[in-house]
């Protein structure tokens, strides 16, 4: 038997209906991610997208059967370790046309927001890993120091869909463990992205919203932590036209009220009490020391009810209760960096020392969530086509049941004409034995011409 090897039909069936719908392959294309020779990078693609859905990594998959019907090693590492590839361009256009989709699904009035974040990118086995570096991460309850990168990200979210639109992994000027390599074109996208990851978190974000904005991706506010709401990356993001929502630490940062410039604790003391809930304790219009009005809003730390968080929006016109609603959205990210490291195998599919390949292998992950996203949307949503159905059936004028007969009776008239003498015989005889059981009162809304004959 001569076996099948048509590239095109690697992908299960419950996938290539949605690659078809998100156009994953065109995206490929846009993006300059493809091959001369050899196996084609869609093909390569969607062989890596696979591994997570046959729980199988790379080096299982060339034990198993399917090696003869497989490329080598080489041809994999080769796809993912090239720097000339336009990775982020790729993860863009995906998430803006995902994104444009399921936008159609969401309601005009319901608050669109990106996220920012970051998160740990462990890889404390390495030695030869390049641009690695020994990160703090603050986010654990053990806050360790690691080897490896931090993953910081870009995400949009209506409330119940989250997709990743950009990342960039993080090494450190001052702990870097190894630099960039030598070997790389410095006219590359790979290059770029070297020199973008010794860069600080705060100089990478408006870069970031910026190029969301551009690819038309809908948002009005951004989230973030309290990591990442200093007072000069909020006014770039503001400038932008972009509102920031975002919690806030007591550090150096100083808010003018009445002409005095006064710490967070000095803040709290100035605002009235709300009154309404008891989560919320206070808030108030003030300025930044940089001349941006927001408005902060004190919340009861829920860990610990004798202190109190604060949440800064500079959008002034929002209430208390709305900024909090909105600000919880934020919580999205963080099941998307749990559900990628735990369930998507980042971080441990691939072991590849360059950093192209951590870059290439992050970015299909990435494609993994927004397709799952994508599908889990189609089947969870309220506006299915069951519901498009009802909605059409009410648009629709009700038909009168005798206006329906008439038309049906004068229907198989014309149908009668067009046939021979003996099938107009019998299919008369059989309307008229039809018609002599009907009820008078509805006998009475036929048309005369078929009673009397």
């Amino acid at each position: 038997m001569i076996a099948n090897n048509d590239l095109n039909k690697q992908l299960p069936n419950e996938l290539k209906s949605t690659f078809r719908e998100l156009d994953v392959f065109k995206h490929l294309r846009k993006a300059g991610i493809t091959k001369s020779v050899g196996f084609t990078c869609a093909y390569l693609f969607q062989l890596i997208f696979c591994l997570i859905f046959e729980n199988k990594n790379w080096y299982q998959v060339l034990q198993s059967t399917k090696a003869n019907d497989c490329p080598e090693k080489n041809a994999v590492y080769r796809f993912l370790n090239k720097s000339t590839f336009a990775w982020r361009r790729f993860l863009l256009f995906l998430s803006a046309h995902t994104i444009g989709k399921v936008t159609n699904l969401t309601s005009h009035d319901r608050p669109k927001v990106l996220i920012v974040d970051d998160s740990s990118y462990d890889r404390n086995r390495s030695k030869s890993v390049e641009l690695l570096a020994r990160c703090f991460d603050h986010a654990s309850q053990k806050m360790r120091f690691y080897k490896g990168f931090r993953m910081l990200t870009l995400g949009w979210s209506d409330g119940a869909t989250f997709i990743p639109v950009d990342f960039s992994l993080l090494s450190s000027k001052k702990s870097q463990i190894n630099g960039i390599s030598s070997k790389v074109d410095k006219r590359s996208s790979g290059y770029k992205r070297r020199v973008e990851a010794l860069q600080t978190a705060p100089e990478q974000l408006p870069g970031m919203v910026k190029r969301a904005m551009n690819a038309g991706i809908d948002a009005s506010y951004v989230l973030m932590d309290s990591w990442f709401t200093y007072q000069p990356l909020v006014k770039e993001i503001k400038e932008q036209g972009l509102e920031v929502i975002g919690m806030v630490k007591n550090l150096k940062q100083r808010y003018l009220v009445n002409g005095q410039r006064v710490s967070l604790k000095e803040l709290y003391r100035f605002a009235k009490p709300t009154g309404g809930k008891k989560s919320i304790l206070r808030s108030i219009h003030t300025t930044q020391a940089n001349g941006v009005p927001i408005k902060v809003v004190f919340v009861r730390n829920r860990n610990k009810k004798s202190e109190w968080l604060a949440i800064l929006s500079t959008d002034c016109t929002l209430s208390d209760q709305e900024i909090i609603r909105i600000y919880g959205i934020r919580w999205d990210i963080e099941v998307f960096f749990k559900t990628t490291k735990s369930l998507l195998k980042l971080q441990k599919e691939f072991q590849s020392r360059s950093y192209d390949g951590l870059i290439s292998h992050t970015t299909i992950v990435f494609a993994r969530y927004i397709i799952l996203s994508w599908q889990n949307r189609c089947s969870t949503d309220e506006r299915t086509l069951g519901g498009m159905f009802y909605e059409l059936s009410d648009e629709v004028h009700d038909l009168d049941w005798a206006v329906a007969l008439q038309q049906l009776i004068e229907l198989l008239e014309d149908a009668l004409k067009q046939s021979n003498k003996k099938v107009q015989k019998l299919i008369k005889s059989q309307v008229q034995h039809w018609i002599a059981g009907l009820p008078n009162y509805i006998r009475a809304y036929l048309p005369i011409s078929v009673c009397e004959s």
